[in-house]
């Protein structure tokens, strides 16, 4: 729908779930690999992400081919590889040998699959594939449109989504559930979330997963993502951390009259997943990546360069002073 236009046929969907769970779309090439266990313990998984998609270019025949078709495959080899790629970072950091893709599962289930060597539930199987959904694509975003002023120039595929990540990468865009996560972990016991609240609003503290530069009412991908995070609370027998965003959302809303947005809850059905927090924001690029790569194709298919104009605010009739006199 977001690439095409339009909803596919019955053979036309069989023929994409076909390619993009091919295992020749999804495995990485071995140079990539190489380059991953060759990078420091310490990088960041978007630093990974980021150079790990700019380098996947070279290894792909039509990297320099901007025509409507090329640019399809490289979308399609893109959201099939960028699972592997998160993947395989999680398990070379842990000192863990990559999981291969199997041809078999679908993208939710085989990225949890290679993320943690087993299996997952068919819980968090729709609940992964309902978050890639939710967050697919949402207008013209940091890093979207970032990716739009490079497509604008005519640079490739891989150079626009390594804009996007570089953007998404910056905490004012990307992270937000992370530090969601990271609140729930201070507060700790849902019967002390209130007066945590209370006290980090009175101290002016941000807090994160709240309001939205579009919606001046409660996020409508929140509602989902808080009944799945439920939902697998009490599978794991731990619904603390929902229980504890339901006082933080009741009290927010009581004080500061705003609603919650997509990044509250989808950290806390991540963590019941056993996904490390510092994975939230290049999940939220795996589930992105469609949407980047249904505006390069729309960009490349219209194009106009994409630069505006500069305002000068500046000192005036400021006077030259000859650098002896300075």
């Amino acid at each position: 729908l977001l690439w095409h236009g339009g909803l596919p046929s019955k053979k036309e969907l069989d023929a994409h779930i076909k390619a993009l769970n091919a295992t020749a779309n999804r495995k990485l090439p071995p140079g990539i690999v190489s380059l991953l266990k060759a990078l420091p313990k310490k990088t960041t998984p978007m630093e990974v992400l980021r150079t790990g998609i700019s380098a996947l270019s070279a290894y792909d025949p039509d990297a320099a081919d901007n025509s409507k078709d090329a640019t399809a495959r490289k979308a399609l080899r893109l959201t099939a590889q960028m699972p592997t790629l998160v993947a395989a970072w999680e398990r070379i950091r842990r000192g863990k040998a990559p999981v291969a893709p199997n041809p078999k599962l679908n993208l939710a289930a085989n990225f949890l699959c290679m993320l943690t060597g087993k299996k997952a539930s068919p819980l968090a199987v729709k609940t992964f594939d309902v978050a890639l959904i939710l967050h697919a694509d949402h207008e013209f975003n940091a890093s979207t449109f970032a990716a739009r002023v490079t497509a604008a120039t005519l640079s490739d595929m891989y150079s626009a989504i390594t804009s996007a990540i570089g953007a998404l990468k910056g905490p004012l865009h990307g992270g937000a559930n992370e530090q969601v996560m990271l609140m729930v972990d201070k507060i700790k016991d849902p019967a002390k979330a209130e007066a945590w609240i209370k006290k980090a609003i009175a101290d002016k503290a941000r807090i994160m997963g709240f309001g939205h530069r579009v919606y001046r009412v409660e996020d409508p991908r929140a509602k989902h993502l808080r009944r799945l995070a439920t939902e697998l609370g009490k599978q794991a027998g731990d619904t603390s951390a929902v229980q504890i965003l339901d006082t933080v959302v009741r009290v927010v809303g009581e004080q500061k009259k705003i609603f919650p947005n997509v990044d509250l809850y989808s950290g806390a059905a991540y963590s019941s997943m056993g996904i490390a927090t510092d994975q939230f924001t290049p999940i939220f690029a795996m589930s992105r990546i469609v949407g980047w790569a249904a505006h390069v194709m729309e960009q490349h298919a219209n194009n106009r360069l994409i630069r505006p104009r500069a305002e000068y605010t500046g000192p005036t009739h400021a006077t030259y002073i000859p650098i002896d006199k300075r």
